[in-house]
């Protein structure tokens, strides 16, 4: 009994293998479930009783052997296979750059513009996109009876007519005035939502830059002066900008402010219509009533306010010519975005 335990035992470790195949019948001989050397356990009870015990251990080791061995092959097959795979490597060959992911151009134009003012003095606010119908509107100067209100154009959660999504990032400037003692510096840059029918110039859900400053004795000249370095800053130190009288429910005076960009080349001659001009913010002089509202007394402070539409100035940016492409998240558009590296 122990002969052939010694004969199995010294095949084994002469055993060598050129291929999986190879490796697979060396597997099945010594451990698969009929293997050769499970037969030599059944010879125990013919063993004389005092060479049992020594019988029984040279079994364990022959199984072991083979375990071992067997793994011995395995790692020594699979080098094999390395070193042929890497002889076929051509390490001249230039490696694909990795794509490291695009910002979106919403981002980008955001983040810009948020800098431009960090520079002079503005402070970012943010709060909650979920409002109340007194920070949207009522504190904003918009009466009960402002289309603004209506159903048809905000989006008010169900079975509510007190809580909505907002509709601007004024009830930002709302919710900071009521809280905070001028002097108040603040951008609120963030979502809003308006319930209008989605198109190729219009959506339902956009982003605004919001700004905001009250203090003693500022004046619509402030405003103008800030607005341009604004414009100077975003638009190149040669950029023009002009004021029209417009109309907002929460400053007075109030006024749309346009860039002047020519009619040199089709893309600006398209999005200015001919003009040279585009229209890219409204602003005005905070109104009475609503720092009146929010716990400000209006005889001793005054303030500017103005408001960005980001989708505009980002589709102005990048010749962008459908706002839906910039929430589809469609990987081919955005990966145009890309940082160069």
């Amino acid at each position: 009994m122990f002969d052939k335990v010694e004969i199995l035992l010294s095949e084994i470790k002469q055993s060598e293998v050129g291929s999986k195949d190879e490796l697979e019948a060396f597997r099945i001989k010594f451990l698969g479930s009929k293997n050769i050397i499970k037969p030599l356990f059944a010879e125990m009870r013919n063993v004389e009783p005092s060479d049992r015990k020594a019988y029984g251990q040279a079994l364990n080791e022959l199984k072991n052997a083979a375990e071992g061995r067997y793994n011995e092959l395995l790692d020594s097959l699979d080098d094999q296979e390395q070193h042929t795979m890497a002889e076929g490597i051509d390490y001249t060959i230039p490696v694909p750059m990795d794509h490291h992911g695009s910002r979106h151009p919403v981002s980008l134009v955001l983040n810009k513009m948020i800098s431009i003012f960090q520079r002079i003095g503005f402070v970012v606010a943010e709060e909650r996109e979920i409002e109340d119908d007194w920070h949207n509107f009522t504190a904003m100067n918009t009466p009960e009876d402002h289309p603004a209100r209506d159903m048809q154009d905000t989006f008010y959660l169900k079975g509510s007519t007190e809580m909505l999504l907002r509709t601007h990032t004024s009830s930002v400037q709302s919710r900071v005035m009521t809280k905070q003692k001028p002097p108040i510096r603040i951008i609120a840059p963030g979502r809003v939502y308006r319930n209008e029918t989605i198109s190729a110039r219009s959506h339902c859900q956009f982003h605004q830059v919001e700004g905001l400053y009250v203090d003693k004795g500022v004046s619509f000249a402030d405003m103008k002066d800030t607005l341009l370095y604004f414009a100077k800053e975003m638009y190149g130190k040669d950029a023009k900008i002009r004021l029209r009288p417009s109309y907002f429910p929460f400053t007075e005076p109030s006024a749309e402010m346009d860039v002047y960009l020519g009619t040199a080349d089709d893309t600006a001659y398209r999005l200015t219509k001919g003009t040279g001009w585009l229209e890219v913010l409204g602003c005005g002089m905070v109104d009475p009533n609503v720092l009146d509202s929010c716990g400000i007394d209006s005889e001793e402070y005054t303030g500017f306010a103005f408001g960005i539409g980001i989708e505009r100035s980002a589709m102005q940016n990048y010749n962008i010519s459908d706002i839906r492409l910039l929430f589809e998240n469609d990987v081919r558009f955005l990966k145009q975005f890309s940082p160069i590296l």
